[in-house]
């Protein structure tokens, strides 16, 4: 909690004495930092997304924090989740792009190393993070034949690579379906990767293939070491019964965004339904809170909201699917501005994050990551 300063103090004593001061409701007005987004106001291009071997549709964004390996810090991970035709659920890479606009190749995970299970194959997805030592977190969400969503259930897995790109293992069990976004805490000993699956709890089907359901929020417990790869002790289910639905166009529309408040709460921006939902306590439950039972804010601005990230201010910032704007929300559930990043940008954004007073963000219509800045 910041301490009053002192002008602000002494304009409280004068109102108490009648002199006329600033009155408290004034003194915390000022103090009220102003909205993230309002203070972005020139946008560029830093670097094509798109690898040697063609992936395309940029979704998953992470920072690198320290240098390891072929981690750079500042530099930024992308995942693509297209193939060079452009099928969904197909995409194999992940990119590494630097402040000053070069790009290079991250990993390949194409082909698995024998022994590593990932139901159904490989198709990235928003899902990535990177833990303490330089080991990096993405899920998979594969398609069929033709990019149509796998009738298999659970289906899809997280995979873990060490800080060169190569996989060194897989996490698979029922709770893994479609790993869909995610967000990481983390110390030097332990981790809380928190994912938002994107299929399973089948509500509706049609020729076997699943058309809608209820998913989960799932907080998977991972024991970090120096010298081994981290090691999943528990995963808990957070939060249920997230509609998703089959899209033609965007896949599936199912919970996206994850940002973890500084309470510990966990925000999920929910696609299909415009809305956000907090899940309290996130980093200790052990019990699950529905959809329903934890929105606190829906429509407005809202529109097919899907990566979220969170400002320096506390506030939540969320990009839509369906028209290109960013919106800024109250960790309470307030829309406090809007901001078009992508003039008729419906279909571009997706990965997002906040660092410093600037915003990056992947741009699916022109497979690149994008700056905006004050």
């Amino acid at each position: 909690m910041s301490l009053i300063p002192a002008a602000a103090a002494l304009g409280l004593v004068l109102a108490a004495c009648g002199s006329g001061g600033t009155t408290p409701h004034a003194a915390a007005a000022r103090q009220t930092p102003p909205p993230f987004l309002n203070g972005l106001h020139s946008a560029s291009q830093i670097a094509s997304t798109v690898p040697a071997n063609g992936d395309v549709n940029p979704y998953g964004v992470a920072m690198v924090a320290a240098s390891t390996g072929k981690l750079v810090a500042g530099d930024t991970l992308v995942s693509n989740f297209n193939d060079k035709a452009n099928v969904q659920g197909t995409g194999t890479t992940i990119v590494q792009v630097s402040p000053s606009g070069s790009s290079r190749l991250f990993a390949d995970v194409a082909k698995l190393p024998s022994g590593m299970a990932c139901p159904g194959g490989v198709g990235l997805t928003t899902s990535l993070g990177i833990l303490p030592g330089g080991w990096v977190l993405v899920g998979s969400l594969p398609t069929t034949a033709g990019g149509a969503l796998p009738a298999a259930n659970p289906v899809g897995c997280l995979i873990m690579l060490n800080n060169q790109g190569t996989p060194v293992k897989t996490f698979t069990n029922s709770q893994v379906v479609g790993p869909w976004d995610m967000t990481v805490s983390s110390n030097a000993t332990s981790a809380h990767v928190f994912v938002a699956n994107a299929l399973g709890g089948n509500t509706s089907s049609h020729n076997g293939v699943p058309v809608a359901g209820k998913c989960t929020v799932v907080r998977f417990d991972l024991a970090l070491s120096a010298m081994s790869p981290p090691v999943l002790t528990r995963s808990t289910v957070v939060g249920s019964d997230f509609p998703w639905i089959a899209n033609k166009t965007a896949l599936v529309l199912a919970p996206t965004g994850l940002a973890l408040g500084r309470n510990g709460t966990l925000y999920v921006a929910e696609t299909q339904t415009d809305s956000i939902s907090a899940i309290p306590a996130a980093l200790t439950r052990t019990t699950a809170v529905t959809a329903q039972g934890s929105m606190i804010i829906k429509g407005g601005a809202l529109n097919a909201p899907l990566g979220m990230t969170l400002a320096p201010n506390g506030d939540l910032i969320v990009v839509n699917g369906n028209d290109g704007n960013a919106v800024e929300v109250s960790p309470a559930g307030k829309q406090i501005a809007t901001k078009t990043l992508v003039k008729n940008g419906a279909g571009d954004l997706f990965g997002v994050h906040a660092t410093g007073n600037s915003l990056l963000a992947v741009n699916d219509g022109t497979n690149a990551l994008d700056l905006y800045q004050p």
